[in-house]
């Protein structure tokens, strides 16, 4: 209790259990929904062959280990529980990786988006499911260039004795330098670019095509387009929270408890946020997936009343 107090100065224990209670509530519906979605998924073959809901798929479990991974780093960052440097790392890049993925992949969805609307003859050809899992193999292998570089400016910059050390787990520990620091916003900053020029690029000619439609290719077309708005908000949300560390590590040198305020809210919001968008694009807006979700959600409620 004495530990907590410290960690927390004069910021209310029940203060704290509240933040703390709401997360978890939150954490845990969308931890639900997407358990929902991803068991919806592998329920038709359709879905399972088919780009788009593969990469959907792959956002949403994606998205579910950042939940339960940054839960349990905000549960043991607000009670002041530390770890071992070592299981830190494998967590916190861990974590890294799938906010990569996630935005990666939201990249490559706008991408398909862009295929099937812009390209419909080459979509089949472009978007077969043997090319979609080496898609995924491409998205995780980028994804895991920015864990390296930083893994690599850890070991270099750290002595051995640092690794047995025990901590509060979190990603802006291992700057231990500023130029790391400025090393891993460049990096961000880099794959940011990339990824909205692309979105950009694909909203452009998707717009140029929704001009030309009509009838049922307008309607077509102008779904896409929203589609792809959706995915670069998600994407901003998903990024911004990759910068988060950097603005994090700047403040823990000021003020403990403003640490874990911005470190509350940045998760509420860029952390939580972000992961409910995915379930809205393709869970709700999606005509035949929403549809298979819900005859699978009504079926298992009827077989649990009998």
């Amino acid at each position: 209790m004495a530990d907590n107090s410290s960690l927390v100065g004069g910021e209310s224990l029940r203060q704290i259990n509240d933040r703390v209670i709401i997360v978890q509530v939150l954490v845990m519906i969308f931890l639900c929904i997407n358990s929902l979605l991803i068991m919806t998924f592998f329920k038709k073959e359709c879905f399972y062959t088919t780009t788009r809901y593969i990469l959907f798929a792959l956002t949403l479990l994606s998205d579910s280990m950042i939940l339960l991974l940054t839960d349990i780093l905000l549960i043991m960052t607000y009670f002041g529980f530390t770890m071992q440097v070592g299981l830190c790392i494998v967590i916190c890049f861990m974590l890294y990786i799938f906010y990569t993925v996630t935005s990666v992949t939201l990249t490559a969805m706008t991408l398909e988006r862009y295929v099937a609307i812009c390209m419909p003859l080459r979509h089949g050809e472009l978007c077969s499911t043997r090319n979609t899992f080496h898609c995924i193999l491409i998205i995780h292998g980028l994804s895991s260039v920015p864990c390296i570089v930083i893994l690599s400016t850890l070991f270099a910059s750290v002595s051995l004795s640092f690794y047995s050390q025990f901590i509060l787990c979190s990603m802006e520990m291992f700057l231990v330098h500023k130029w790391q620091d400025h090393l891993m916003s460049a990096i961000n900053q880099f794959y940011f670019l990339i990824m909205i020029i692309t979105i950009v690029f694909c909203y452009v000619k998707i717009m140029k095509v929704a001009k030309v439609a009509s009838g049922e290719n307008k309607k077509s077309t102008s779904k896409g387009l929203r589609t792809v708005l959706l995915h670069g908000f998600q994407l901003v949300l998903c990024l911004i929270q990759l910068w988060c560390p950097s603005v994090e590590s700047a403040i823990l040198q000021i003020d403990l408890i403003l640490f874990i305020q911005v470190k509350y809210f940045n998760y509420v919001i860029f952390g939580l946020a972000p992961r409910c968008l995915s379930p809205l694009i393709y869970g709700l807006r999606d005509e035949k997936f929403f549809l298979e979700l819900k005859s699978y959600t009504f079926f298992s409620l009827y077989k649990k009343s009998f």
